[in-house]
């Protein structure tokens, strides 16, 4: 499983939108997906419009073209020319069949999602450097030199959020929350909702994607990090490394009882 849609906390990837031009819904001020305050409003330039619809497919993907206009204000036609640019260039894509969205009657709404390509232009400036400095770490001190700064890293992301003290459902999804809190200021567009007896942690963006891809202690030592702060077994359902439009993992409400 790969979405993860409905979110309670989702987060601003930042990238700049902009009012949109040539009569693209004049007189609407682009608003911030979750419904919140407006996006930031940069200028008239067309390349704005077009990142804010990234912003969207990101944070919100899969998403139909509607939602998409009504968000940023724009008229079907405007949001049709930015998708179809998108889509033509590699970086947007219509989701599977399987997961369109039924709205009463007629024909489900077509969805849109980002791809890897489009994903891969977020801002990776600096992924050659990193992983070079990987690879030399490596040759250094093995895996084991890797494997404790996969840990470090982490640790500088959540080493505020305090550790599950009680185990109840409340305290499992407020340090749910607490993770993804933390994971959205490193730049993670990260959020959470509920699954069946769970929690789901979904990181809609991952600015190490390009190096996790090739050291995945990156992506094990997050996995061990929630695990030792929500007090329980987590499953990773996907990965954006491996190709996921999100990472995402499920966290146990209740652990299972105990054999005697």
């Amino acid at each position: 499983m790969d979405r993860c849609p409905e979110f309670r906390h989702t987060s601003v990837v930042k990238l700049e939108a902009a009012r949109p031009s040539n009569g693209e819904g004049a007189g609407h001020v682009p608003v911030h997906p979750s419904g919140g305050s407006p996006l930031p409003v940069a200028g008239g330039h067309e390349g704005h419009t077009r990142a804010a619809v990234v912003q969207l497919l990101v944070e919100e993907g899969p998403i139909t073209a509607t939602d998409i206009g009504a968000r940023l204000g724009l008229s079907a036609a405007g949001v049709r020319r930015h998708l179809d640019a998108l889509i033509e260039a590699g970086e947007a894509q219509e989701a599977s069949s399987a997961g369109w969205r039924q709205r009463g009657r007629g024909r489900p709404a077509k969805l849109f999602q980002i791809t890897a390509v489009g994903r891969g232009k977020l801002g990776h400036t600096y992924d050659d450097l990193a992983s070079a400095a990987m690879r030399q770490l490596r040759e250094i001190g093995g895996e084991e030199a890797i494997e404790d700064f996969a840990r470090r890293r982490v640790q500088s992301i959540v080493g505020d959020v305090p550790p599950v003290s009680v185990d109840e459902p409340e305290a499992v999804e407020s340090t749910a929350d607490a993770i993804a809190d933390a994971f959205t200021s490193a730049g993670f567009a990260a959020s959470t909702r509920p699954v069946g007896n769970g929690v789901q942690i979904c990181q809609h963006h991952c600015p190490v994607s390009h190096v996790a891809e090739e050291f995945p202690e990156l992506c094990e030592a997050e996995r061990e990090a929630f695990t030792e702060l929500l007090g329980r077994h987590v499953q990773r359902l996907a990965t954006i490394a491996n190709g996921d439009c999100a990472c995402t993992t499920h966290v146990p409400l209740a652990l299972p009882p105990k054999t005697p």
